[in-house]
């Protein structure tokens, strides 16, 4: 099976499992696999515990991109895969919590942590053969990638997966309350000044609402064969 050095880039909406997508496919293909999502996740983290964000969620924007200029992020491998590291510290679980995702959206909109990110995230993608997925990678950060998806899924599925990730980390919350996190963050996310989430005019549409992994795999194997003739049979 041979696929050609290309960028694969994954948009949509949060809680469409298009990080356990992109992994998979980085998996299958041998590529690198990138969480844009972690990165803005580890600001928003970094903004929480320095004390960034106020109560009623003002960000003193003139602390964090003074911050910004020193501020290690970072993807490593130690054995367990690609993980979010902020210096020596793993954040891979910290970035993950209710907390930092009801806060996400808003330091994702500020212009000068989306340049922050998105300068790491095409020095990392810069050799190709990169999965990446996140908010505007196939409409800002890698414009001109070969391969572009857009996911979706109807907000009451993508609120029982996101819960089920929560209830196994030990997080108490009701549907609800998730529901709620979900849609604050696709009308934040679209409706931004800098780079709001929107399908690429050349992204092809996965809604996998009622689908498998094996069977989005399977979905994925087909384009792949059709666009860049790989064999997986091989």
């Amino acid at each position: 099976m041979k696929v050609p050095d290309i960028i694969i880039a994954i948009d949509g909406y949060s809680s469409t499992g298009k990080s356990s997508f992109a992994k998979k496919i980085a998996s299958e293909l041998g590529f690198l696999y990138l969480d844009s999502g972690a990165l803005y996740r580890g600001v928003t983290l970094f903004a929480l515990e320095k004390g960034m964000i106020s109560h009623s969620g003002e960000i003193d924007r003139q602390a964090l991109n003074r911050a910004l200029l020193n501020l290690d992020l970072h993807f490593a491998d130690k054995g367990e895969g690609s993980r979010t590291y902020m210096g020596e510290r793993c954040i891979e679980n910290d970035i993950r919590t209710l907390a930092v995702s009801n806060k996400v959206s808003p330091i994702a909109a500020v212009p000068e942590v989306r340049e922050f990110v998105d300068e790491k995230l095409r020095e990392a993608g810069a050799r190709k053969r990169v999965v990446m997925d996140g908010r505007d990678i196939g409409t800002t950060v890698f414009p001109n990638a070969e391969l572009k998806l857009f996911m979706t899924a109807e907000p009451l599925i993508r609120a029982e997966r996101r819960m089920k990730e929560l209830k196994a980390k030990g997080e108490k919350t009701s549907i609800e309350d998730v529901l709620r996190n979900l849609k604050e963050r696709d009308f934040i996310d679209s409706h931004r000044e800098v780079s709001p989430l929107t399908k690429a005019e050349d992204a092809i549409v996965l809604d996998n609402s009622r689908m498998t992994m094996n069977q989005q795999m399977e979905w994925i194997r087909n384009l792949l064969a059709e666009k860049f003739g790989a064999d997986f049979q091989k």
